[in-house]
């Protein structure tokens, strides 16, 4: 029987000039549809799991349209909400060789921040799931999104539903009155698996010191919240905007794993890669033990950077390919 994943997050519109094209030279706009905890659910769908999202759009035709796009890329959209008229949006100018990529975002006021925990059954949704996914993204937007993921990550643990979190610092997103340090905590410690950074953990919870490794870190986080059962960071060497290395790390309470580092030396499109990693690591802590789920996670975050957009389409055969050391071979 295939598993089920739930993700719950903001859905926003991505509008890039075409091809490498500055915005001063953009005469028009390519538009897909993206957030990061959908980009998980799409991925894990593309790798034959059952794929739910939970998220808000406006009552209108680009909300009826968002949700076509998730339709098409397999992921179960019964428990979409709708109201009030705006869509959040962001918009990309991708960046080549040694010009960074540049990001806008207007999401002040979209349906999605107005969402309130009354809008959404988690009983009804988590009951036959095997994995619940959020981001640190989520309860930064408004009071509501927080109190609604909370909610959710509450419920998961009830129902025995593993809980993943990929959290980093944010701290230019929390703008409704209460901080990073104030909210995070309580989501992190009622989950299974949390995604992160050095850097995430000594911003979120004021531990260790700069000089602290990441195995030191994690552990940290660990004995200040026991429950988390996996503690896991990517890290990406940054060459140019178009040659990027990454490897995975994870920590489990007794064991430090590391991937061998991955060469990526033509990057189509960066957005999307991390939430290719979680994705990947979703899957792999599913079906395989810790060493073979993060050398999965790091694959399929390899292949991601080959997919324009903010999803990664890749198939489960892909990411097998991949770590078996086939690359850029026809497939006939």
């Amino acid at each position: 029987m295939n598993k089920k994943v739930v993700t719950f997050g903001e859905v926003m519109m991505r509008l890039s000039p075409p091809g490498y094209e500055k915005f001063s030279q953009a005469s028009s706009f390519e538009l897909v549809y993206g957030g990061g905890e959908a980009n998980v659910g799409i991925s894990c769908a593309y790798l034959g799991m059952e794929a739910t999202h939970v998220t808000r759009f406006p009552d209108n035709a680009l909300g009826k349209a968002a949700t076509q796009f998730l339709r098409r890329h397999w992921l179960n959209t019964d428990y979409v909400v709708y109201g009030d008229d705006m869509m959040g949006k962001y918009f990309l100018e991708k960046g080549a060789v040694h010009r960074p990529s540049e990001v806008i975002y207007e999401r002040e006021g979209s349906a999605f921040s107005l969402i309130q925990p009354e809008m959404v059954n988690w009983e009804e949704i988590l009951k036959d799931a095997d994995w619940f996914h959020w981001t640190g993204i989520t309860p930064a937007i408004s009071e509501g999104a927080a109190q609604c993921c909370l909610d959710a990550i509450k419920t998961a643990n009830r129902l025995g539903v593993t809980v993943s979190g990929d959290v980093n610092s944010r701290n230019n997103m929390w703008k409704y009155g209460k901080t990073m340090r104030q909210v995070i905590p309580d989501m992190v410690k009622n989950t299974d698996v949390v995604i992160t950074s050095s850097r995430g953990i000594r911003e979120m919870f004021d531990f260790g010191s700069p000089e602290d490794g990441f195995q030191d870190l994690a552990k940290i986080l660990i004995s200040n919240f026991p429950d988390i059962k996996k503690v896991v960071k990517k890290t990406r060497r940054i060459m140019s905007a178009s040659h990027h290395q990454i490897q995975g790390k994870l920590w489990n309470g007794e064991k430090y794993i590391k991937t061998d580092m991955l060469n990526i030396t033509h990057i189509i499109d960066r957005v999307g890669t991390g939430d290719a990693f979680a994705a990947g690591l979703i899957y792999g802590l599913l079906h395989y033990k810790d060493k073979q789920a993060l050398d999965f996670a790091s694959a399929a975050c390899a292949l991601k950077h080959t997919v324009p957009g903010d999803v990664n389409t890749v198939s489960l055969e892909n990411v097998l390919s991949l770590m078996e050391g086939d690359s850029g071979e026809i497939k006939r």
